[in-house]
């Protein structure tokens, strides 16, 4: 038989309340009892019962992630890293995706009976309108939103500068004497934040820069993959002027162009420098290497999980933005020009 609480209890000599007070962590224990408890919990190899605590707190110690694209590096890596900060507080976390379906995105964000297994929902959209957000409302589930949405005020939201993340991107190559500047991942029939935001960046920067804007330069991509990336820098490369800089909204687009301009017998950076944002593992060991911009998903992630425990713990804090950092990080594929 599994041991019980009563059984730890009885071994370490303490009240019931005691053993149960330090199974929640509960902070006003002294540390000799603390240590009587858990040396009897090892003793016993005792396991809490989650159902039982669930009954008794009224929360399950769940935290849902929702995102568009688990197989994509950066999800999969802010994942990884939720996970993390979540552990360190207690909590696990139970990931699913909308596959860039809003019905999906809706259904998610709207919930039904599933969500009484969550005490929270940390979700990354691609568009939430404002009547889905007023219809969640309803639901009463602590929601911290993640990535692209405008901040309205009713709920949390750690953000990135898309905007400026894209400047900085435009403005590396234009530093490195890069003059004819193209863009890949361009959704202009869609209303995403993130292509749009990095589009606008893109657009500022070569107006920083005195550089004119090429319609013919940007090209769409309807998912932030290699395959995309590749087909777009292709058709880019068969300009009668070709450009001899790619931004990329994505790390994915840009090794997808960087194959293009390699099997278009050119090369990076010496022909076209190559650039993308996000900073996954991948482009760190690519040959060469990619330059891009790095999105901290490691303060993603613990700020997301302060939020969503401290709406857990207070449903009425007011909602907070914090907008992450992100840095350059010149690697191989932008070497100067000349």
């Amino acid at each position: 038989m599994p041991a019980t609480l009563r059984d730890v209890a009885q071994l370490a000599q303490v009240s019931v309340r005691t053993v149960s007070n330090v199974v929640s962590d509960y902070e006003h224990v002294s540390e000799q009892m603390r240590a009587r408890v858990l040396a009897a919990i090892e003793e016993l190899d005792y396991r809490p019962n989650p159902v039982a605590r669930t009954l008794r707190t009224g929360r399950t110690g769940m935290l849902a992630l929702v995102v568009p694209e688990i197989d994509v590096p950066y999800f999969s890596e802010l994942a990884r890293d939720i996970i993390d900060a979540a552990a360190e507080v207690g909590y696990r976390v139970m990931i699913d995706q909308t596959g860039h379906d809003h019905e999906r995105e809706r259904q998610l964000l709207l919930g039904d009976d599933r969500t009484m297994l969550f005490d929270g929902l940390l979700f990354s959209p691609l568009v939430t309108q404002a009547e889905l957000l007023d219809m969640h409302g309803a639901t009463r589930m602590p929601l911290v939103l993640l990535g692209e949405h405008d901040f309205d005020g009713r709920y949390d939201h750690v953000a990135i500068d898309n905007v400026q993340a894209a400047k900085d991107a435009v403005a590396h190559l234009v530093a490195t004497g890069r003059s004819r500047i193209a863009a890949i991942g361009s959704q202009p029939a869609e209303e995403y934040a993130t292509p749009l935001q990095r589009a606008s960046g893109y657009a500022e920067a070569l107006a920083d820069a005195g550089l004119p804007y090429e319609p013919e330069l940007v090209r769409t991509a309807a998912h932030y993959s290699r395959p995309d990336g590749y087909a777009a820098a292709q058709a880019l490369l068969e300009l009668d002027e070709r450009p001899d800089a790619i931004f990329c909204f994505s790390d994915l687009l840009a090794i997808g162009a960087m194959r293009a301009v390699f099997d278009a017998g050119l090369r990076v950076p010496e022909d076209v420098a190559v650039i993308g944002i996000d900073d996954v593992d991948e482009g760190r060991f690519a040959r060469p290497s990619l330059s891009t911009v790095s999105l901290d998903t490691p303060f993603i992630a613990r700020e997301a999980v302060r939020r969503i425990v401290a709406r857990i713990d207070d449903p009425e804090l007011p909602a907070e933005e914090v907008v992450a950092p992100h840095r350059l990080v010149v690697r191989e594929s932008t070497a100067t020009a000349g």
